[in-house]
């Protein structure tokens, strides 16, 4: 049995009770693992980068390498919190609730999971969720 491709996931249209087969499990299981190993290889980049770079003796080469490195953490930052929810997805997976929606129970998606592996609401459950967000934020 092949494995499935982004292009089968996107056309895929079989029925309901088929969604979240073993196949697509596993598809996405694949990309989360990926994604995951992509983003640590990054921190290690980064984190020997940071060790093996010296510091400028001039103060504006040494303010410009400070701000890169400050803009590097963020992004890092950012990847650190994307790497805990691939993790979560990952648990999901194996517990068998990867692809349903949190708040109803709902299949979240294939061509959303595919755009957002991480997703854990369906669409019309994380609207809601930024309605009631922004009418409290006013």
């Amino acid at each position: 049995m092949a494995k499935l491709t982004e292009q089968d996931i996107q056309n895929w249209n079989g029925a309901e009770d088929d969604y979240m087969n073993a196949e697509h499990l596993e598809f996405f299981q694949d990309m989360l693992i990926k994604l995951q190993n992509e983003l640590i290889a990054k921190a290690s980049v980064t984190t020997n980068n940071m060790q093996d770079n010296e510091h400028a003796p001039d103060p504006a080469d040494r303010a410009s390498q400070e701000e890169e490195y400050a803009l590097e953490l963020r992004t890092r930052d950012r990847e650190r919190k994307l790497l805990a929810k691939i993790q979560e997805s990952l648990r999901d997976i194996e517990e068998g609730d990867y692809g349903y929606c949190r708040d109803t129970g709902e299949p979240i998606g294939l061509k959303r999971l595919l755009a957002r592996p991480t997703a854990t609401l369906s669409v019309e459950a994380q609207e809601r969720r930024e309605r009631i967000k922004k009418q409290y934020a006013d």
